[in-house]
């Protein structure tokens, strides 16, 4: 029901992950006897968990561990990894650097062209270990580096903006034409991101693989702040989840959706599959693995915009290796590690044998659900922080 806002002015209440839980099932199920794989146009990955296409978090050696433990890393074309030959010296100067003086820095590296020659090597060092690998460019040069990441052997390209649309009105430059690049793609094309039901519908139509959900929910994204713009995450999945089953329902091919951002522990991403996704894209808990290449420090793939910069690079830390994130065994209480073991124990819980059926899962809103009960918890929280 929409709310007056004023005159002439209404709106929708909307939800994130902190607003709603799961209701548990009329039957539990045994964690070990759940499906949790996820598919992309043809593509298998065990685990339905991707890892973000941001700097601080993937490179060639996260991307290769990633996928050994079952999951799928998306590597960034227009990060540091393809603009140097050697980035270590670049990752340890943005983690080095002041925070007054992080986003130049980040605008002046930045500035060093991609390279087409290392995108296809840094597509060959993780394919050579074996594991799949999945590429993020914008739309700009979506057609320019397709028969590139192609040649390379990329199995997953994703073509990712702030916002992105079927339809872009510019008199200064030509828009991506999304049907024809699925059409020349030998492999699955995600596109992202989108929160709108309608946009989520066009998007689909254009043949795409598979959407991403998500606009400045991430903990280094600042969009939010800086444009206004923004749905939380619960009812934005919702909306392009219904779209995927509309556009399934009237003849269109299967598209995975995909929430992007804004979960910090298994509880989040627990309700993001129950909200209709059948995967997730997560950012800042895997920039604190030891494997992460940005030493601790995370930040936004807008960051470096060299006029509007919508992230910032914040400090996450080291608190675990990728394995403990992923699969465990969790060394502390808070729900950052072992994701998949408390999407099977929900899953269980809830008696869902697969993601779609999980999908089905009964949501209440839940205000107090982190507080109720808590006090004790609450209390020791505060005299942690001090």
């Amino acid at each position: 029901m929409d709310i007056e806002l004023g005159r002439g002015k209404r709106a929708r209440r909307a939800y994130g992950f902190d607003e709603v839980a799961l209701v548990p099932g009329k039957v539990t199920i045994n964690p070990d006897e759940i499906d949790i794989s996820l598919r992309i146009g043809a593509v298998e990955v065990p685990i339905p968990i991707l890892a973000a296409a941001m700097d601080g978090v993937v490179d060639p050696k996260f991307a290769i561990a990633m996928g050994r433990l079952g999951g799928l890393a998306v590597l960034n074309l227009d990060g540091i990894n393809c603009r140097y030959d050697d980035p270590s010296a670049v990752y340890q100067e943005i983690a080095e650097a002041p925070r007054e003086r992080v986003n130049t820095l980040l605008q002046e590296r930045y500035r060093q062209p991609v390279r087409d020659d290392l995108i296809q090597a840094r597509i060959a060092e993780v394919k050579a270990a074996g594991v799949l690998c999945a590429v993020s460019t914008t739309p700009a040069a979506a057609e320019h580096r397709l028969p590139l990441v192609t040649e390379a052997g990329a199995d997953v390209y994703v073509v990712q903006g702030t916002v992105l649309t079927a339809r872009h009105i510019s008199s200064s430059y030509r828009q991506l034409d999304f049907s024809q690049l699925t059409r020349a793609a030998k492999m699955p094309v995600v596109v992202g991101n989108c929160v709108e039901y309608y946009t989520a519908l066009e998007l689909m139509a254009t043949g795409v693989d598979g959407i991403l959900v998500g606009v400045g929910p991430g903990a280094a994204c600042t969009t939010r702040g800086v444009l206004g713009i923004g749905v939380p995450q619960v009812t934005a999945t919702a909306d392009v989840a219904q779209a995927r089953n509309d556009h399934r329902r009237t003849g269109g091919k299967p598209v995975t959706v995909i929430t992007d951002g804004g979960m910090r522990v298994g509880g989040d991403v627990t309700k993001a599959l129950a909200s209709g996704a059948d995967a997730v894209m997560i950012g800042s808990v895997f920039a604190s693995a030891e494997e992460a290449p940005g030493r601790g420090h995370h930040w936004g793939m807008a960051t470096p915009d060299p006029n509007l910069p919508r992230g910032t690079r914040i400090r996450v830390g080291t608190k675990a290796t990728l394995q403990e994130l992923l699969l465990g065994p969790a060394r502390v209480d808070d729900g950052s590690q072992n994701l998949v073991g408390a999407i099977k124990a929900a899953m269980g819980v809830c008696g869902a044998r697969t993601i779609e059926e999980f999908q089905q899962t009964e949501l209440v809103i839940a205000p107090a659900i982190l507080t109720e009960g808590k006090l004790f918890q609450q209390a020791q929280q505060v005299g942690m922080a001090r």
